[in-house]
């Protein structure tokens, strides 16, 4: 198993930015594809981004391609979200969500096994 923590919410204004970082423990983090999901009042859990195990391959939902940025140090068991030009939209709690290493992309939560307990961004207009 992996236990997930995250990190770096908060409170911006529009146009900002922001870093999340997600923790990982447990089994070996590099045996992990890793996922960011978010959750608005009111609305289903959404994939926003994810990466395979390697690092070597990203993919994006379409309505944060350009200005979300995923990354991972498997030396440090952490995966990254940069959130750059922030808007109101993008007012949600974020999730970290891991599964075993797979063979392609994978877009909805119930693909995944591991959950963190999640971060709330808040952006003001």
């Amino acid at each position: 198993q992996v236990q997930l923590v995250e990190s770096g919410g908060g409170l911006v204004q529009v146009g900002g930015s922001l870093r999340l970082s997600c923790a990982a423990s447990g089994r070996t983090f590099s045996s992990y594809d890793m996922g960011w999901f978010r959750q608005a009042p009111g609305k289903e859990r959404e994939f926003v981004v994810g990466i395979m195990w390697s690092g070597g391959k990203t993919y994006y939902a379409d309505s944060v391609k350009g200005r979300f940025t995923i990354s991972r140090d498997n030396a440090k068991n952490t995966v990254y979200l940069q959130i750059d030009s922030l808007k109101p939209e993008d007012t949600a709690v974020y999730y970290c969500a891991a599964r075993e290493r797979g063979s392609y992309f994978y877009t909805r939560a119930m693909e995944y096994d591991y959950w963190g307990q999640g971060t709330q961004v808040t952006v003001s207009s």
